[in-house]
C-alpha cells in the first residue's frame, strides 16, 4: 500500500554535454543537494540528462559531412547502454561494480546513485543499442534499492530528432525472450509512477494507456521552453486526475563543447553573454490543473511539491477519465470504424 502523502523535487539543470563523467558527477551533487534541502522521496530529471539534448546539431538530409559524423561519435560514446535484463535486477548486488571501461557502468553508477541516496530516481537518457550505433531518448526509473523499475523508449521523436534518435516500439526486449512494457506505470510504494516524453504528451492514445494502468504521479520530462507548455501540462493533469511532474533543462551555450554546434556560428556577443539555449519552466501541478511549484525560469534549480495522494479520490468525483466518464464501450467500437468526416449538403 503506498502512503497518502509524498515529497517530490525536479531538478532543473543542464547536463556537461557529451561528457558522461562529469554530468554523473554533477547529477551526485544536485540529488544530495535536493536531499539535504527538501529529502524527496522521488526526484525528476530532465529529457535527454546523460548526455545532451542535441540541440542544434545539423544533420541534414540528404547531406553527410565528416563534421557531423565527428559529432554523432561523440554522442554515441557519450550515450548510456542498459543490460537487456534490467528491469527488476539488483545489478549492485549480483554484478560487480562496473569501471568506465565497461559497456555498463553508466546504467551501475545511476543505481548506486538512487541508493546511496535511498530516493526513487526518474532520468532522461539518451540509450545506445547494445549492439551498434543506434540511439533513443529514453526514461528510466529506479527505486531506492538501486533496481531498475522501468524503461521507456520515446515511441515517435520530434521533427529532426527523427534523424538522431529511433522510434520506440510497443515492447521493450529482454535477453530472456520475454518483453517488458514500454508504456509502463509501475506500482511503487510511493504511488503509481508512470509518463511520457516531451511532444509525446500531445498523443491521445498514449495518455490513454497511461490513465487505464491508473497512473497517480506523471512524469513528463521535456525539452520545450515555450510558455505554451504549462497549460498543456496542466491540461493532462486535470484530464488524468493526477499529479504531473514536468521538468526541462537550462542550459547555455557555455554547457556545449567550445566548438559545438557545427551548424551555428554564434557571434562574439552571444558567446560573451552566454546565450540561453533553453529557459527551463518546470513545474508540478495537482489533479485540479493547479500548479503546487514552479514554473521555473531563466536559472538552475530544485523545484518542490508535498503531494497528497488520497486527494486524487476526490478529484475524481466529477471526472474520472478511465471510469464513469470514459464510455470506454463505445470509443473502442469507434476507433475501429473508418474515420469520415460529414459533408455539408
Amino acid at each position: 500500500m503506498s502512503q497518502s502523502k509524498i515529497k517530490v523535487s525536479a531538478i532543473q539543470a543542464s547536463p556537461i554535454a557529451f561528457n558522461l563523467s562529469a554530468t554523473l558527477l554533477k547529477l551526485e551533487n544536485l540529488i544530495e543537494k535536493a536531499k539535504e534541502n527538501n529529502n524527496p522521496d522521488l526526484i525528476v530529471l530532465p529529457e535527454a540528462f546523460l548526455s545532451a539534448y542535441p540541440r542544434f546539431l545539423d544533420f541534414q538530409i540528404g547531406t553527410r559531412t565528416n563534421e557531423n559524423r565527428e559529432w554523432f561519435i561523440k554522442y554515441v560514446k557519450s550515450s548510456v547502454k542498459i543490460p537487456l535484463d534490467a528491469i527488476g535486477i539488483d545489478w549492485l548486488a549480483e554484478k560487480p561494480i562496473y569501471k568506465e571501461e565497461n559497456e555498463f557502468w553508466a546504467f551501475q553508477k545511476l543505481s548506486l546513485i538512487a541508493k546511496n541516496n535511498s530516493i526513487y530516481l526518474s532520468i532522461g537518457v539518451v540509450e545506445r543499442e547494445i549492439i551498434g550505433s543506434t540511439l533513443y531518448c529514453t526514461n528510466l526509473l529506479f527505486s531506492p534499492c538501486g533496481k531498475l523499475l522501468s524503461k521507456h523508449r520515446k515511441l515517435q521523436p520530434t521533427a529532426a530528432e527523427r534523424i538522431i534518435w529511433s522510434q520506440g516500439d510497443d515492447i521493450n526486449p529482454s535477453s530472456n525472450g520475454g518483453k517488458d512494457d514500454n508504456l509502463p506505470v509501475v506500482n511503487t510504494k510511493l504511488g503509481k509512477i508512470g509518463g511520457l516524453i516531451c511532444w509525446e504528451n500531445f498523443m491521445p492514445l498514449a495518455r490513454y494507456q497511461l490513465y487505464r494502468k491508473g497512473v497517480e504521479i506523471y512524469t513528463a520530462p521535456t525539452a520545450d521552453s515555450r510558455p505554451t507548455w504549462l497549460p498543456s501540462m496542466q491540461h493532462i493533469a486535470q484530464e488524468g486526475r493526477c499529479f504531473v511532474i514536468s521538468v526541462n533543462q537550462y542550459h547555455t551555450a557555455s554547457d556545449f563543447p567550445i566548438d559545438y554546434p557545427p551548424s551555428i556560428a554564434l557571434s562574439e556577443n552571444e558567446k560573451l553573454e552566454n546565450k540561453p539555449w533553453a529557459r527551463g519552466g518546470s513545474s508540478i501541478i495537482g489533479p485540479l490543473g493547479e500548479i503546487l511549484a514552479g514554473p521555473l525560469w531563466d536559472q538552475e534549480g530544485i523545484i518542490t511539491a508535498e503531494l497528497d495522494l488520497d486527494s486524487l479520490h476526490g478529484a475524481r468525483l466529477d471526472f474520472d477519465v478511465t471510469g464513469h466518464y470514459s464510455r470506454h464501450d463505445l470509443m473502442v467500437g469507434l476507433l475501429n470504424r473508418p474515420a469520415e468526416s460529414l459533408k455539408e449538403d
